[in-house]
């Protein structure tokens, strides 16, 4: 078996799993012909399913003869994204690590360019690729950093304040040259070992969402950039991974854990809990305009409930998400 604990690896890939059996074994299907050679492998950490999904994958990997370089991990909890992935990196010793969801497929080449631009690029602590749907209709996946302003913005829903606050907005515009973001999608990202080693692991506080902010963060707060390469294709079947994005398109409450993750970033960046008050502050103020106009009759894309859920956990925004806490 390639992959063990002693292994020194060229690449580890870390492939996340929580009960999408089907996805993960057509992203490794995806990997099947990109790792050449003994010093690129694969591990598939099963985050607790719980329905079968570690069974399934161990028999795909069997009936396709993928031995020689993939495993399964399995977690004995389900810790959330950041805790499936550190226990991914610390199965192995490699030169860099590349996170990858279970609902990507990873065009031809792909790797081998991110290998490329991280060695072309020794400031360079995480790449990214240019993500995109089957149809390689590009999707955004740089951003400015989350802020109080950011907050604003995303309450309002008004082009006019969007653009008074431009420098706030999180989006950048795809773009077909690489360039360097404040932070990126974690769908897919390479890491560099040495960024592991001085960054450390990424934060287990978070349960899901708002970990890649942070994570890219501490990197360039370390004097590491973060690059786009737009060379490296990556189809995310954004959403297969999880239902959070379903429901906040619907309108819906998300999860608990989409706040918690929120409460715990903003204290950690923006001066603790008075960070988050801020944001919350901002956050109302943007609403005060999108609520005028639903009383115009113009229609906004908010969840229920958010404005009681911005406030979860603000007495101790710094507290680890617990799934079995009520909302």
């Amino acid at each position: 078996m390639v992959v063990d604990a002693g292994s020194s690896l060229q690449l580890l890939v870390v492939v996340l799993n929580y009960r999408t059996p089907a996805l993960t074994i057509d992203c490794l299907a995806s990997l099947d012909g990109q790792l050449v050679g003994c010093k690129h492998a694969v591990v598939v950490v099963d985050n607790a399913s719980g329905d079968g999904s570690l069974q399934e994958i161990e028999r795909a990997i069997a009936l396709n003869n993928w031995q020689a370089w993939v495993r399964v991990l399995p977690s004995s909890v389900n810790g959330g994204f950041s805790a499936g992935n550190n226990l991914g990196i610390q199965s192995a010793r490699a030169e860099a690590y590349l996170l990858l969801n279970s609902d990507t497929i990873v065009r031809p080449g792909a790797i081998s360019s991110l290998l490329r631009e991280l060695a072309a690029h020794p400031a360079v602590g995480i790449v990214s690729p240019r993500l995109e749907w089957p149809d390689a209709t590009p999707q955004i996946s740089c951003f400015r950093y989350r802020s109080p302003g950011s907050e604003a913005i995303a309450a309002a829903q008004t082009g006019s304040l969007t653009k008074l606050l431009l420098r706030f907005d999180m989006p950048l515009p795809v773009t077909d040259n690489a360039f360097e973001p404040e932070w990126t999608s974690f769908a897919c990202v390479l890491i560099r070992r040495a960024v592991v080693e001085r960054v450390g692991l990424m934060d287990e506080g978070y349960f899901m969402y708002c970990d890649d902010i942070d994570y890219c963060r501490r990197t360039r707060a370390l004097g590491w950039t973060i690059r786009y390469c737009p060379e490296a294709r990556v189809v995310h079947l954004r959403g297969g991974s999880g239902p959070v994005k379903q429901e906040l398109a619907a309108r819906k409450r998300p999860q608990p854990y989409v706040y918690a993750s929120r409460s715990r970033y903003f204290a950690k960046f923006y001066g603790g809990r008075r960070g988050l008050i801020v944001a919350n502050a901002c956050w109302l103020l943007g609403r005060s305009v999108s609520l005028f106009r639903e009383l115009l009759g113009r229609q906004t894309h908010l969840s229920e409930a958010t404005a009681r859920d911005i406030w979860m956990y603000w007495r101790d925004p710094l507290r680890p998400y617990k799934r079995d806490r009520p909302r």
